[in-house]
């Protein structure tokens, strides 16, 4: 009777699930008051600004300082979830 010849080792390796991700937790519901807030504190104060509103005239620290709050803004509302 002949010999069967062996069989070849399979090279595939077995399949591995990948490991269950973390849940986020949402962000509490104040979260998106404080994002609108320093958005709208900021517009405010560049409007305040041109209408020469605020103490010391019009004045690029009150420009920088608006647009501080806005960038804050947008820099928290990419954290939200």
């Amino acid at each position: 009777m002949p010999k069967s010849k062996s069989r070849q080792k399979s090279t595939r390796r077995s399949y591995v699930p990948a490991p269950p991700q973390k849940k986020r937790r949402s962000s509490p519901a104040w979260y998106a008051y404080f994002v609108i807030g320093l958005m709208v504190v900021g517009v405010a104060l560049i409007v305040s600004n041109y209408m020469d509103i605020l103490p010391g005239g019009t004045r690029q620290l009150w420009l920088w300082t608006g647009l501080g709050f806005i960038a804050g803004g947008f820099a928290a509302a990419t954290q939200w979830r």
